[in-house]
């Protein structure tokens, strides 16, 4: 194992990204802790001078993102294999994709599959100033399957292929870095390999603190909708703590099992909850949206995936689709490690088809769910959702509970939403820890009981912190910043993908040239015989069989 201590207090660890990596961020903790304003006004002043700049950065780079992920699944090396050419997938196709699905299912969507449509509906830049309410309507769910399809599945996409190829195939660690070595060779393993692990950990802690940090706001608000338990800020942070003290424990305890099992229960729920508001909700308008919007989708794929906000001067698109990318692309390592590793065994053309259109059907259908129980109950005047959202973006799913019928239906509603989010963020923060440690170790399982407590404590500091520090805002520009390096990093891991996948069988081959360029009217003055006294009397020049130089290469084999 490359660059990995064998004895000391990092014993299993990266000896020099490990103590770097748990310095920056406890000093991050610590300033956030005693200078909680301060924290505040710089990832405010930091977000306001970047903001122009990450507008079109980041939209270039994530439709860039997609178009890449696409070409790998349909181009030349579709048929290239993630590990050996004889190699079957390590999981069968279903079981594959339902772990695709748990990937994709996750706490973000409970607190945005309501709040995003019902924002959008109450104003976008793409309406006129005279639409019509089924017009707000469709376009606000256009808005939000955009931030939540194709474009996020995609940088999840890529860090996962990336990995398992140089993983599985090339037989290098399954590290980020790995992706450099057709760049710089063995320096990959040295100082540049470890400013890649770097970056990706710090992008990491901060994208999972600010799932954690959304999670516990909404978890708080259904305490007090459900049960009418009150915490306030200092019940966030209690929540927090506890949710960190469980996390921690389920991980060095080795209560795996368990955790495996409250995640297949998430999704059994989180069924649950789709028939719930299939069977008592606007069933035929719930899927009537699912497909309209769908449709609307993908037909205006190619304008939203680079549109910049360049006419407009409001902050529409600094607080959506910027925190969006930013977010997505925090994600990617802690995603792509999950899928790399399931994904052993399958050709890009298969793992591109996956990756790419299952989560995001599934997601789209959640959405639908949710977000259309909402705007029908707007449109219709059955209750005042939007109103409600502008106030607490937390309270958006549960005000939508309340308008199903009977009363107990709502109700439950409501608590299997409340317990979705609890389970959703045990499972967010206990992978968090693995992730964070797997990274550190360059791709090994194997971790020591201190350093998954260390972690765990920090995660949940962080989480405290920028809690404290401002809420959904400071959040929100927190995880925005933590993502701008990184991205260049996975700017140069794509570089390092091609230069191996050129190596690869079905890589093209350089052309050989055998006759001087010439006009195809003319005939070479070294072609023209004595006989002729003029070119014009020569006949036409053609390769001569005799002359070996002429003959036309063999083909390959392949």
């Amino acid at each position: 194992m490359y660059n990995v201590a064998t004895r000391g207090p990092f014993k299993g660890l990266n000896p020099r990204v490990a103590p770097i990596a748990l310095l920056l961020v406890a000093l991050i903790a610590l300033f956030a802790i005693y200078r909680t304003e301060q924290l505040e006004q710089v990832v405010f002043d930091a977000r306001d001078f970047l903001t122009p700049f990450l507008e079109w950065y980041y939209v270039v780079a994530m439709a860039v993102f997609l178009a890449i992920v696409i070409w790998l699944g349909v181009g030349r090396y579709k048929d290239v294999r993630l590990g050996r050419d004889d190699e079957v997938p390590e999981f069968t196709t279903v079981s594959w994709l339902a772990m695709l699905f748990a990937a994709g299912m996750g706490v973000g969507l409970l607190f945005w599959a309501v709040a995003e449509p019902l924002s959008h509906y109450g104003g976008n830049p793409f309406l006129l100033d005279n639409g019509e309410t089924a017009e707000a309507a469709d376009m606000s769910m256009v808005l939000t399957y955009f931030h939540w399809g194709l474009n996020a599945w995609a940088v999840f996409a890529l860090l996962a292929l990336i990995l398992a190829y140089f993983g599985f195939r090339r037989g290098q660690p399954l590290a980020l870095r790995s992706a450099l070595h057709p760049l710089i060779g063995k320096y990959s393993h040295g100082w540049p390999g470890d400013i890649v692990d770097l970056l990706a950990i710090l992008a990491t802690v901060f994208g999972i603190a600010t799932t954690l940090g959304l999670g516990i706001q909404q978890l708080d608000t259904g305490l007090v909708h459900t049960l009418g338990i009150s915490g306030g800020e200092n019940g966030q942070l209690f929540l927090a703590a506890l949710l960190t003290v469980i996390a921690i424990v389920s991980v060095i305890t080795g209560v795996q099992v368990g955790v495996q099992r409250i995640s297949q229960a998430n999704m059994w729920l989180s069924v649950a909850l789709m028939g719930l508001l299939l069977i008592w909700g606007p069933t035929q308008y719930l899927l009537a949206l699912f497909v309209q919007s769908s449709g609307s989708y993908l037909q205006n794929l190619l304008g939203l995936s680079l549109y910049t906000h360049a006419h407009q001067t409001d902050p529409w698109h600094s607080d959506w689709t910027v925190f969006y990318w930013g977010w997505w692309l925090a994600w990617a390592p802690f995603v792509g490690l999950f899928i790399a590793r399931i994904s052993r065994g399958r050709t890009l053309r298969e793992f591109v088809l996956g990756v790419l259109l299952v989560p995001t059907v599934i997601t789209f259908f959640w959405l639908a769910m949710l977000g259309g129980t909402a705007l029908h109950a707007e449109v219709e005047g059955i209750a005042d959702i939007a109103d409600k959202v502008s106030e607490d973006l937390t309270m958006a799913t549960f005000a939508t509970m309340d308008t199903l019928e009977p009363w107990l239906v709502a109700k439950v509603g409501g608590g299997l939403i409340t317990i979705l989010i609890a389970t959703y963020l045990l499972t967010s923060a206990n992978a968090g820890i693995v992730v964070i440690n797997t990274l550190l170790a360059h791709g090994s399982t194997v971790h020591r009981k201190r350093h998954l407590t260390i972690w765990g404590a920090l995660i949940g500091l962080i989480t405290a912190v920028l809690l404290l520090a401002g809420g959904l805002e400071v959040l929100q520009s927190a995880v925005i910043l933590a993502a701008l390096p990184f991205s260049l990093v996975i700017l140069m891991m794509i570089v390092g993908l091609i230069r191996g996948l050129e190596q690869e069988r079905w890589a093209p081959r350089p052309g050989e040239r055998s006759i001087l360029p010439s006009e195809p009217w003319q005939v070479p003055a070294d072609r023209v015989s004595e006989d002729y006294d003029t070119e014009d009397d020569a006949p036409e020049s053609g390769p001569d069989d005799d002359n070996p130089e002429d003959r036309e290469p063999p083909p390959r084999p392949w």
